[in-house]
C-alpha cells in the first residue's frame, strides 16, 4: 500500500532514518541483473568466500532490537563496509561513489564483504544518506577527496517550494529495491539486514550548506534570520524520509537506522526545535506502518543532550563514543534499548586493548537491551584484524550477571 500522506502532513517535521543493514550472501556476480559495469570486472577475493552458516544466532540482532532477551551481545559496526578493507578498495579505486552505491551488483558485494570477512550479526546496505536527494529535486555528486557536493544549495523559500515529493520511490529509486531485495533473499535465516536513512535535519543542513561545513554557517544563519525557510524544508524532508524508510523496509530491510550525522552542530535548544520533532515525526510514521520493524536513532555528537533523546519515537538509541555507557543507561532509563559505543580509535590499539574495551562496554550496559557497536563509523586505516578481534570479542564476552 502507498504512503499515508495524511500522517505526514503537519506543522512539525519528521525525523530521518539512518542506516540500512543488508543480509549476507555469497555474491553470484554472473546473475542477470543489468549493470553498466561488466561482470568480469566485479570479481574480488570475497566473491568466492564461504557464506557464514545458519545458526541459532542468525536473528540475534533483530531480536535484541525488539527488546527480547538474548544469550550474548549482538555486534555490527557503523561504516563496516569501507575503505579500511582491501576488498572494498578494489571497487572504490575504480568506480565513483554513486556508481558503486546505485549499481546493484556492486552495492550488494560491498554490503556483504564485512559479513563474509568478520561474521557480524548484521549486514547494512552500502549506500549514502544523500541517496534520496535527487528524487526530491536536489542533485548532488561525490567528489573524491572532497565528499558530496550540492551545486545548487537550498537557501530560499522558492527553492524549497520547487522541491518534488518522493511519492513513488519505486520509480525514482528502483535500485534500492533490487539491492535490498536480493540481500534479503540471500541472507534470510543467516543474519539481520539493516537499512538506513539520514534524519531530516542532517539532510536539510547538507542541502543548505552544499557541502560539509565546519560551522554549518548557512544553516545556523537561517535559524536566526529565516527560520520559516528551514521549517518548510524540514517538513518536506520529514515526509520524504518517512516514506523512504518504509520503502527500504518493503524492499527487505529488517531494521532501520536514522542517522543524525550533524547533531554535533546543534545545541540542546536547537536540537529540540530543528531536529527532534522532525525525526520523531518520520520515525513515528515508520513505526505505525511497520510496527514489528525496530527503528534506531543515532545522533553523532548528541550525547551532550542525551536526556532529550529519552522519549524519542524510536526503539533503540545509538550512542556516540563521548559518553559513558553506564551513565547513558541511567540517563535514558533502564527500559530504553541502546547501541554502541566503543571509541573507533580503540580499533587502532592492540588485541588486548580492543577486547578490554569490548568487555568494559558490555559490562557497563548491564547485560540486557544492548547491541555492541562503535560510537562512530570505522575509521579509514583501521586494520582488518582489529575489526575481526572486535567482533569475536563481542561474541566471546559473557553477559554480566
Amino acid at each position: 500500500s502507498g504512503p499515508n500522506h495524511s500522517m505526514l502532513v503537519g506543522s512539525v517535521a519528521l525525523p530521518a532514518l539512518v542506516l540500512v543493514a543488508l543480509a549476507p550472501h555469497t555474491p553470484d556476480l554472473s546473475r542477470t541483473r543489468r549493470s553498466p559495469v561488466p561482470h568480469a570486472q566485479l570479481s574480488s577475493p570475497l566473491a568466492s568466500a564461504a557464506t557464514p552458516s545458519s545458526s541459532s544466532d542468525h536473528d540475534i540482532l533483530l531480536r535484541a532490537a525488539r527488546g527480547e532477551q538474548v544469550s550474548r551481545t549482538p555486534v555490527w559496526l557503523m561504516r563496516q563496509a569501507g575503505r579500511y578493507m582491501a576488498a572494498f578498495r578494489e571497487f572504490s579505486d575504480k568506480y565513483p561513489f554513486r556508481m558503486r552505491s546505485e549499481t546493484p551488483d556492486i552495492a550488494i558485494e560491498l554490503s556483504l564483504q564485512p559479513w563474509h570477512a568478520f561474521g557480524t550479526d548484521g549486514v547494512i546496505m552500502f549506500s549514502d544518506i544523500l541517496t534520496p536527494l535527487p528524487a526530491l529535486g536536489v542533485e548532488f555528486d561525490v567528489v573524491k577527496g572532497t565528499g558530496p557536493i550540492i551545486s545548487d544549495p537550498l537557501r530560499s523559500m522558492e527553492a524549497v517550494l520547487a522541491m518534488t515529493p518522493l511519492d513513488d520511490p519505486e520509480a525514482k529509486l528502483p535500485f534500492i529495491r533490487t539491492i535490498l531485495g536480493d540481500l534479503r533473499k540471500e541472507t534470510d535465516g543467516k543474519t539481520s539486514l539493516l537499512g538506513f536513512v539520514g534524519a531530516p535535519f542532517t539532510l536539510v543542513a547538507y542541502a543548505v550548506e552544499g557541502k560539509a561545513n565546519r560551522h554549518c554557517i548557512h544553516t545556523k544563519t537561517m535559524m536566526q534570520k529565516n527560520p520559516e525557510i528551514l521549517h518548510a524544508a524540514l517538513n518536506h524532508f520529514a515526509d520524504a524520509i518517512g516514506q523512504y524508510a518504509c520503502y527500504q523496509i518493503e524492499s527487505g530491510a529488517q531494521v532501520i537506522q536514522f542517522f543524525e550525522s550533524w547533531a554535533h552542530h546543534l545545541g540542546p535548544t536547537q536540537f529540540e526545535i530543528y531536529a527532534k520533532p522532525y525525526a520523531d515525526r518520520a520515525m513515528q510514521y515508520v513505526r505505525e506502518r511497520h510496527p514489528n520493524v525496530p527503528v534506531m536513532y543515532y545522533a553523532n555528537g548528541g550525547s551532550s543532550y542525551l536526556g532529550l533523546q529519552r522519549d524519542m519515537a524510536c526503539d533503540v538509541i545509538s550512542l556516540d563514543w563521548a559518553c559513558d555507557m553506564r551513565e547513558a543507561r541511567k540517563t535514558l532509563g533502564e527500559g530504553r534499548l541502546v547501541q554502541g559505543n566503543v571509541d573507533p580509535t580503540v580499533l587502532l590499539g592492540s588485541e588486548e586493548q580492543i577486547s578490554c574495551a569490548v568487555a568494559d562496554c558490555i559490562s557497563k550496559a548491564g547485560g540486557h537491551g544492548h547491541i555492541l557497536n562503535v560510537g562512530h563509523g570505522v575509521l579509514q586505516g583501521t586494520p582488518e584484524d582489529a575489526v575481526r578481534t572486535f567482533v569475536q570479542a563481542a561474541k566471546d564476552t559473557p553477559l554480566p550477571e
